[in-house]
């Protein structure tokens, strides 16, 4: 007797946010990187990034935040953006990944969210200055994490509880609302801290 299985359902959702906001992420990150390329011939570029002494991407750019691994940070983001925008496309053609890969997937947002946050608090704390590309990124990387994890927890590829799973099933069509509510905290630690809305 044969027995059929039931085709595992795609994440097409996922996949189309894979590929717009992969997109919009990798745009920052290419003009970050050209606004990188004018300081390096002229110092004294001015930006178009530059919208006041709050809002701009000099001060990053031309810090040792801006260059963690030893070359700009926006380098990171044109190699790994399209990674993502990569994986957008290939599940739209049919790929169907195993699950180490959505788990290696994973691992490799839960870093970038890291990084991410701690670019933030550098940015709040340290170098007193919002960098827009920047914030373009990431606006992009926590919604991305939070869809990855919520989708592996409810698929499977991450261990847990048939309770968790319930929870992550539900959570996941809140993305939205979620995702709005960490936008909500990063704002209000930055006006804490920053007086932002004055300064403006």
């Amino acid at each position: 007797m044969v027995h059929l299985t039931e085709p595992v359902k795609r994440p097409i959702g996922l996949a189309v946010f894979f590929i717009i906001g992969g997109a919009i992420a990798l745009t920052a990150a290419f003009l970050l990187t050209l606004d990188k390329f004018a300081i390096l011939e002229d110092p004294q570029a001015q930006l178009s990034c530059n919208f006041s002494v709050l809002v701009g991407c000099s001060t990053n750019l031309g810090s040792w935040q801006g260059a963690i691994l030893g070359f700009p940070n926006p380098v990171i983001g044109l190699m790994a953006w399209t990674v993502v925008i990569t994986i957008g496309a290939a599940i739209l053609a049919g790929a169907q990944f195993a699950r180490w890969f959505w788990v290696a997937l994973n691992v490799g947002l839960t870093g970038a969210l890291a990084f991410v946050i701690w670019l933030m608090a550098q940015s709040y704390f340290v170098l007193d200055v919002l960098c827009p590309w920047c914030m373009v990124t990431w606006s992009i990387t926590i919604p991305m994490f939070l869809a990855v994890t919520l989708h592996n927890l409810t698929a499977g590829n991450l261990p847990a509880s048939p309770f968790v799973r319930r929870i992550a099933a539900g959570a996941y069509s809140w993305i939205v609302v979620i995702t709005i509510g960490c936008y909500l905290v990063a704002a209000v630690i930055a006006q804490l801290h920053m007086d932002f809305l004055n300064r403006l």
